[in-house]
């Protein structure tokens, strides 16, 4: 009934409103920290920037975050649940793309996605450590404890699936060079960089695991 821009929209339009109500609206469908998932959506794909095959993959594993989320309010009368298949094949042939292009683009893009995901590592545990303003102001916004604790649960969620999502995109990277149809001496290197993704992604989520334990 209020709407920062009535329909019809375009992609930058629902980016737009997601971003004016998201702590009135959808902060309280979905976990808060989804925000920065929105952000980063409208920064590539409204702005009119060049997007490289490493972005792309980002933005589609951002949007299937989002997709997720919400399906645990609604399935929306099927469609959420055909718009996630549709952008999971997507990102399916595009690694495969990539998987097949063995070069030094490739190997750089690899390198990339590593740096992107310590970057990632580094903030949720900033996040997860630092009292913040926002979190102070969700508990008095939250009409109760058992929604704060649910609205936890779901970031928790979100956290670990993104986790897997890495742990998925490395292990495909791996079997695909270890096919002998495949392998060749260039190839070498990127399955080196994949290794090593791997293994720094094991030491993030023996971090995450040492904080459940706690």
């Amino acid at each position: 009934q209020i709407l920062y821009l009535k329909p019809p929209w375009t992609l930058a339009n629902l980016l737009k409103c997601y971003k004016k109500h998201w702590m009135a609206v959808f902060g309280y469908v979905v976990p808060r920290s989804l925000l920065s998932t929105i952000e980063c959506l409208y920064k590539h794909l409204c702005t009119g920037k060049p997007v490289d095959s490493s972005t792309v993959r980002i933005l589609l594993q951002e949007s299937k975050k989002l997709l997720h989320a919400f399906s645990s309010r609604s399935d929306y009368n099927g469609v959420l649940p055909q718009a996630y298949a549709e952008v999971n094949k997507l990102y399916q042939t595009l690694t495969e793309v990539r998987g097949a292009l063995v070069g030094s683009d490739s190997e750089q893009d690899l390198s990339e996605d590593i740096m992107v995901l310590s970057e990632n590592a580094v903030c949720e545990k900033m996040e997860a450590m630092t009292p913040n303003l926002q979190n102070s102001e969700e508990k008095k916004l939250q009409p109760s404890s058992h929604v704060a604790q649910e609205n936890r649960h779901q970031e928790i969620w979100s956290v670990l699936e993104g986790a897997w999502n890495t742990i998925n995109l490395y292990s495909i990277e791996i079997f695909q060079k270890l096919d002998p149809n495949t392998v060749t001496v260039t190839a070498k290197s990127l399955f080196e960089e994949a290794f090593l993704g791997l293994q720094k992604l094991l030491a993030a989520v023996n971090d995450i695991r040492e904080g459940i334990s706690r």
